[in-house]
């Protein structure tokens, strides 16, 4: 039984590898599956042994079971974490290299591990978040797309020329190389304050 067993786990192991691979899952949330996978047929073909041996298999399962519970609830909150983790390698709302916003901080995404995702901000900071609040927060990923619109505001003085002003800005955004030339780019009068007249630019 444990031979045949386990060439049967080898083989289901393999299979949900290949599938997940497939899938496009990441590499390290692949990684836990499958474990999770061995463990648990694992833990079932013990049972199997033991019951060919003539085991009382039902002390073995209240046995577990309350070990469980004790464990579950003395580590609820790094098992919420560990399934944060999980979901986000799964459903990958963002990924390593990535720039992200949420209420912990924002930065480039340095490591997405099963219970701690790791940002490094602008100024080489290291913030260090809990996968369970990131799971179930808002979070804004900045550089998920390929373009993204630029929007500037520059004041000017109430006797500056409007229309030349206009022009300055409109012909800096064409002129630059990371302007996408295809897009629309705007100039606008955004307010008037006390001392200036604020212009407002948009560029893709």
């Amino acid at each position: 039984v444990f031979l045949i067993g386990k060439k049967a786990i080898g083989f289901i192991r393999r299979f949900a590898g290949r599938s997940f691979e497939r899938a496009g899952v990441e590499a390290g949330a692949s990684k836990f599956l499958k474990s999770l996978i061995e463990v648990c047929l694992y833990g079932i073909l013990v049972f199997m042994i033991a019951g060919q041996l003539g085991l009382n298999t039902a002390s073995l399962v209240t046995i577990l079971g309350t070990a469980s519970l004790a464990l579950s609830l003395s580590l609820q909150g790094t098992l919420q974490n560990f399934a944060g983790g999980v979901l986000l390698l799964l459903v990958k709302p963002f990924k390593v290299g990535e720039y992200i916003i949420c209420p912990e901080g924002e930065g480039t995404v340095s490591m997405i591990g099963l219970v701690y995702t790791t940002l490094l901000t602008a100024d080489n900071k290291r913030i260090t978040i809990p996968n369970g609040s990131l799971a179930n927060s808002t979070v804004t990923d900045v550089t998920a797309m390929e373009k993204r619109r630029l929007d500037l505001l520059v004041g000017i003085g109430y006797q500056a020329d409007i229309k030349a002003a206009k022009e300055i800005l409109e012909r800096s955004f064409r002129e630059h190389p990371l302007i996408c030339k295809e897009e629309d780019i705007t100039v606008f009068v955004d307010s008037l304050g006390d001392s200036a007249v604020t212009l407002g630019v948009r560029g893709w």
